[in-house]
Protein backbone atom coordinates (compact mmCIF):
# COMPACT_ATOMS: atom_id res chain seq x y z
CA UNK A 1 0.00 0.00 0.00
CA UNK A 2 0.93 3.21 -0.68
CA UNK A 3 0.84 6.31 1.42
CA UNK A 4 -2.49 8.43 1.42
CA UNK A 5 -1.66 12.27 1.86
CA UNK A 6 -4.76 13.92 3.24
CA UNK A 7 -5.58 17.20 3.30
CA UNK A 8 -8.16 18.01 5.85
CA UNK A 9 -9.37 19.80 8.44
CA UNK A 10 -12.00 21.47 6.32
CA UNK A 11 -13.73 20.63 8.79
CA UNK A 12 -11.35 18.50 10.79
CA UNK A 13 -14.92 16.96 11.76
CA UNK A 14 -15.71 14.93 8.77
CA UNK A 15 -11.15 14.41 8.41
CA UNK A 16 -12.07 11.96 11.69
CA UNK A 17 -14.11 10.30 9.90
CA UNK A 18 -12.66 9.95 7.19
CA UNK A 19 -9.24 8.45 9.41
CA UNK A 20 -11.57 5.91 11.21
CA UNK A 21 -13.14 4.56 7.66
CA UNK A 22 -9.48 4.52 5.82
CA UNK A 23 -7.85 2.50 8.36
CA UNK A 24 -11.01 0.46 9.54
CA UNK A 25 -11.10 -0.29 5.60
CA UNK A 26 -7.28 -1.59 5.54
CA UNK A 27 -7.78 -3.88 8.84
CA UNK A 28 -10.96 -5.30 6.38
CA UNK A 29 -9.04 -5.92 3.69
CA UNK A 30 -5.56 -6.82 4.83
CA UNK A 31 -6.94 -8.27 8.56
CA UNK A 32 -4.72 -8.70 11.55
CA UNK A 33 -3.10 -5.51 12.70
CA UNK A 34 -2.99 -3.77 9.64
CA UNK A 35 -4.07 0.39 8.78
CA UNK A 36 -3.76 2.33 6.55
CA UNK A 37 -0.47 4.78 6.31
CA UNK A 38 -1.47 8.07 5.85
CA UNK A 39 0.17 11.76 5.86
CA UNK A 40 -2.48 14.54 6.76
CA UNK A 41 -2.44 18.47 6.77
CA UNK A 42 -5.21 19.40 9.09
CA UNK A 43 -5.54 22.94 7.87
CA UNK A 44 -6.84 25.88 9.93
CA UNK A 45 -10.43 26.04 8.40
CA UNK A 46 -11.28 29.72 9.76
CA UNK A 47 -8.93 30.89 7.07
CA UNK A 48 -10.00 28.58 4.25
CA UNK A 49 -13.43 29.69 5.16
CA UNK A 50 -12.68 33.44 4.62
CA UNK A 51 -10.84 32.70 1.26
CA UNK A 52 -14.65 30.89 0.28
CA UNK A 53 -16.85 33.39 1.64
CA UNK A 54 -15.04 35.96 -0.08
CA UNK A 55 -14.60 34.48 -3.57
CA UNK A 56 -10.84 34.06 -2.91
CA UNK A 57 -10.60 30.20 -4.32
CA UNK A 58 -7.24 30.99 -6.17
CA UNK A 59 -5.56 31.68 -3.12
CA UNK A 60 -7.34 28.97 -1.63
CA UNK A 61 -6.33 26.57 -4.84
CA UNK A 62 -2.92 28.31 -4.21
CA UNK A 63 -2.69 27.23 -0.38
CA UNK A 64 -4.29 23.51 -1.19
CA UNK A 65 -1.58 23.24 -4.27
CA UNK A 66 1.18 24.45 -1.67
CA UNK A 67 -0.11 21.49 0.98
CA UNK A 68 -0.21 18.71 -1.63
CA UNK A 69 3.29 19.85 -3.08
CA UNK A 70 4.72 18.62 0.80
CA UNK A 71 2.68 15.88 1.04
CA UNK A 72 4.07 14.44 -1.91
CA UNK A 73 7.59 15.24 -0.96
CA UNK A 74 6.74 13.78 2.35
CA UNK A 75 6.41 10.28 0.35
CA UNK A 76 2.35 10.57 -0.48
CA UNK A 77 2.10 7.97 -3.70
CA UNK A 78 -1.65 9.06 -3.71
CA UNK A 79 -3.89 12.37 -2.84
CA UNK A 80 -7.09 13.32 -1.65
CA UNK A 81 -8.80 16.68 -0.78
CA UNK A 82 -11.05 15.28 2.48
CA UNK A 83 -14.03 18.04 1.39
CA UNK A 84 -16.53 18.10 -1.72
CA UNK A 85 -16.37 21.72 -1.49
CA UNK A 86 -12.78 22.02 -1.76
CA UNK A 87 -12.84 20.18 -4.83
CA UNK A 88 -13.49 23.29 -6.55
CA UNK A 89 -9.95 23.54 -6.94
CA UNK A 90 -9.05 20.21 -7.51
CA UNK A 91 -7.58 20.72 -11.04
CA UNK A 92 -5.13 23.39 -9.31
CA UNK A 93 -3.80 20.90 -6.89
CA UNK A 94 -4.00 17.79 -9.32
CA UNK A 95 -1.58 19.79 -11.72
CA UNK A 96 0.88 20.90 -8.83
CA UNK A 97 1.58 16.57 -8.44
CA UNK A 98 2.77 14.09 -10.38
CA UNK A 99 0.63 11.00 -8.24
CA UNK A 100 -2.77 10.86 -8.71
CA UNK A 101 -5.67 13.21 -6.92
CA UNK A 102 -8.60 10.55 -5.99
CA UNK A 103 -11.58 13.14 -6.93
CA UNK A 104 -14.62 12.58 -4.74
CA UNK A 105 -17.38 13.24 -6.99
CA UNK A 106 -15.83 10.59 -9.52
CA UNK A 107 -16.52 8.04 -6.55
CA UNK A 108 -20.02 9.28 -6.09
CA UNK A 109 -21.22 9.16 -9.55
CA UNK A 110 -19.67 5.80 -9.88
CA UNK A 111 -22.07 4.74 -6.66
CA UNK A 112 -25.53 6.35 -7.53
CA UNK A 113 -24.60 5.32 -11.70
CA UNK A 114 -24.25 1.32 -10.21
CA UNK A 115 -27.10 1.96 -7.72
CA UNK A 116 -29.42 3.22 -10.49
CA UNK A 117 -30.56 6.30 -9.90
CA UNK A 118 -31.53 8.70 -12.32
CA UNK A 119 -31.53 12.24 -10.54
CA UNK A 120 -30.30 11.85 -6.85
CA UNK A 121 -30.93 15.28 -4.97
CA UNK A 122 -27.86 16.95 -3.64
CA UNK A 123 -27.47 18.26 -0.34
CA UNK A 124 -24.44 20.22 0.13
CA UNK A 125 -23.26 23.66 0.56
CA UNK A 126 -24.36 26.46 -1.49
CA UNK A 127 -21.15 26.39 -3.28
CA UNK A 128 -21.53 22.56 -4.46
CA UNK A 129 -25.26 23.06 -4.83
CA UNK A 130 -25.16 26.04 -7.18
CA UNK A 131 -21.72 25.92 -8.96
CA UNK A 132 -20.81 23.77 -11.77
CA UNK A 133 -17.50 22.48 -10.31
CA UNK A 134 -19.33 19.50 -8.85
CA UNK A 135 -22.64 18.99 -10.62
CA UNK A 136 -20.70 19.60 -14.17
CA UNK A 137 -18.09 16.89 -13.14
CA UNK A 138 -21.52 14.78 -12.05
CA UNK A 139 -23.52 15.28 -15.15
CA UNK A 140 -20.35 14.46 -17.52
CA UNK A 141 -19.88 11.19 -15.49
CA UNK A 142 -24.32 10.60 -16.14
CA UNK A 143 -25.47 11.91 -12.90
CA UNK A 144 -28.13 15.02 -13.13
CA UNK A 145 -28.66 15.82 -10.10
CA UNK A 146 -31.57 17.80 -8.37
CA UNK A 147 -30.60 20.29 -5.57
CA UNK A 148 -33.38 22.15 -2.91
CA UNK A 149 -35.48 25.78 -3.35
CA UNK A 150 -34.49 28.61 -1.22
CA UNK A 151 -35.25 28.85 1.51
CA UNK A 152 -34.42 25.07 2.57
CA UNK A 153 -31.40 25.81 0.14
CA UNK A 154 -29.85 28.26 2.76
CA UNK A 155 -31.01 26.13 5.34
CA UNK A 156 -29.14 23.11 4.26
CA UNK A 157 -26.24 25.43 3.92
CA UNK A 158 -26.20 26.91 7.04
CA UNK A 159 -26.82 23.63 9.22
CA UNK A 160 -23.43 22.68 7.88
CA UNK A 161 -21.25 26.14 8.58
CA UNK A 162 -23.15 26.91 11.78
CA UNK A 163 -23.27 23.87 13.40
CA UNK A 164 -22.04 20.51 12.24
CA UNK A 165 -18.55 22.16 11.46
CA UNK A 166 -18.91 22.95 14.92
CA UNK A 167 -19.79 19.70 16.18
CA UNK A 168 -23.04 20.48 16.46
CA UNK A 169 -25.76 17.89 15.34
CA UNK A 170 -29.22 18.90 16.17
CA UNK A 171 -32.64 17.17 15.80
CA UNK A 172 -34.46 20.20 14.70
CA UNK A 173 -31.76 20.09 11.56
CA UNK A 174 -32.01 16.65 10.77
CA UNK A 175 -36.07 17.26 10.53
CA UNK A 176 -35.17 20.11 8.16
CA UNK A 177 -33.12 17.69 6.52
CA UNK A 178 -35.65 15.22 6.22
CA UNK A 179 -38.01 17.53 5.15
CA UNK A 180 -36.31 18.94 2.28
CA UNK A 181 -35.69 15.05 1.24
CA UNK A 182 -39.19 14.55 1.23
CA UNK A 183 -40.28 17.49 -0.96
CA UNK A 184 -37.61 16.66 -3.44
CA UNK A 185 -38.57 12.91 -3.51
CA UNK A 186 -42.19 14.17 -4.44
CA UNK A 187 -40.76 16.09 -7.37
CA UNK A 188 -38.99 12.94 -8.44
CA UNK A 189 -35.62 12.80 -6.89
CA UNK A 190 -35.01 9.21 -6.58
CA UNK A 191 -31.53 9.27 -4.25
CA UNK A 192 -30.08 11.62 -2.16
CA UNK A 193 -25.62 12.52 -2.09
CA UNK A 194 -24.54 13.45 1.11
CA UNK A 195 -22.39 15.94 -0.96
CA UNK A 196 -20.81 17.33 2.12
CA UNK A 197 -18.68 15.58 4.16
CA UNK A 198 -20.01 16.24 7.60
CA UNK A 199 -23.71 15.11 6.44
CA UNK A 200 -23.26 11.76 7.46
CA UNK A 201 -23.03 12.51 10.99
CA UNK A 202 -26.69 14.48 10.54
CA UNK A 203 -28.63 12.10 7.82
CA UNK A 204 -28.52 8.18 7.78
CA UNK A 205 -30.62 5.14 6.54
CA UNK A 206 -33.22 5.71 9.05
CA UNK A 207 -33.89 8.63 7.83
CA UNK A 208 -35.62 8.09 4.62
CA UNK A 209 -36.71 5.39 1.86
CA UNK A 210 -34.16 6.96 -0.88
CA UNK A 211 -30.80 5.08 -1.12
CA UNK A 212 -28.11 7.78 0.27
CA UNK A 213 -24.65 8.30 -1.12
CA UNK A 214 -21.98 9.39 2.00
CA UNK A 215 -19.70 10.84 -0.06
CA UNK A 216 -17.37 10.78 2.65
CA UNK A 217 -17.42 6.91 2.83
CA UNK A 218 -17.37 6.42 -0.79
CA UNK A 219 -14.21 8.83 -0.92
CA UNK A 220 -12.79 6.97 1.39
CA UNK A 221 -13.46 3.32 -0.57
CA UNK A 222 -11.63 5.23 -3.54
CA UNK A 223 -8.97 6.50 -1.95
CA UNK A 224 -8.11 2.92 -0.34
CA UNK A 225 -8.14 1.18 -3.77
CA UNK A 226 -6.39 3.93 -5.31
CA UNK A 227 -3.76 3.16 -2.66
CA UNK A 228 -3.41 -0.40 -3.19
CA UNK A 229 -3.86 -0.07 -6.80
CA UNK A 230 -0.41 -0.16 -8.77
CA UNK A 231 0.46 2.54 -10.87
CA UNK A 232 0.57 2.53 -14.25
Amino acid sequence: MRPIGLIGGMSWESTAVYYRLLNERARERFGGLHSAEILLWSVDFARIERMQADGDWARAGEELAAIVRRLEAAGAGCIAICTNTMHKVAGEVAGAVRVPLVHIADATAAAVRHAGCKRPLLLATRYTMEQDFYRGRLAELGVDTAIPPEPARSEVHSVIYEELCRGQVRPESRARYVAAIKDAARAGADGVILGCTEIGLLIGPGDTDLPLFDTTALHADAILEAAITPLS
